[in-house]
């Protein structure tokens, strides 16, 4: 029986996210399967990999074939440099001990490398912050001093129309003490 590691489609439309899973080649894509190891959610800003490593090894040490797809999510997960650094032990190129101390590292490296790029990403995304906080400062501002000066340009007008009806009413009594004289 040739198996493959594969990925299933579930969910909805335009948000499909895909359980990992051992099946026989025969089978259809979403239908009968050996084992389910992981799910892939591509929907998430990175992408989500939940995988049970000690069952993928496994599975691509047998002979299991993955596709496309799987592999690089595997590569990623470092599966098959696992296959790899075993292959070397097999053939006594080096020792249990060398293979899990070559893995180590490069999951350190790895992780090295992830949390530099979301720390750039979390300082980018500061700083778009930080620029759009500024801006909206500055037109805040703006609109702020045009109300002032709008509330000024009235208060000014309302001012002279007082001014101009006092003159007015004074012009008034005046003209009526003059009249009553």
């Amino acid at each position: 029986m040739a198996t493959k590691i594969r990925l299933q489609r579930h969910g909805r439309k335009s948000y499909a996210y895909y359980p990992i899973v051992v099946a026989d080649s025969r089978a259809p894509r979403d239908g009968r399967f050996i084992e389910r190891i992981g799910s892939y959610n591509p929907n998430t800003n990175p992408a989500t990999i939940s995988l049970d490593f000690d069952r993928a090894l496994y599975w691509v040490e047998v002979g299991a074939i993955p596709t496309d797809t799987v592999r690089s999510i595997l590569s990623k997960e470092g599966v098959m440099l696992m296959k790899h650094l075993r292959g070397g032990v097999k053939k006594g190129a080096f020792t249990e001990e060398e293979a899990q101390k070559r893995f180590d590292a490069w999951k350190a490296d790895r992780t090295k490398v992830a949390d530099a790029a979301k720390a750039k990403k979390d300082a980018a995304a500061a700083e778009d912050a930080k620029k759009r906080f500024e801006a909206e400062a500055e037109k805040n501002r703006l609109k702020g001093e045009a109300v002032a000066k709008k509330k000024a340009e009235k208060l000014a007008a309302e001012e002279a129309a007082a001014k101009e009806a006092l003159e007015a009413e004074t012009a008034a009594t005046e003209a009526e003490e003059t009249a009553a004289e």
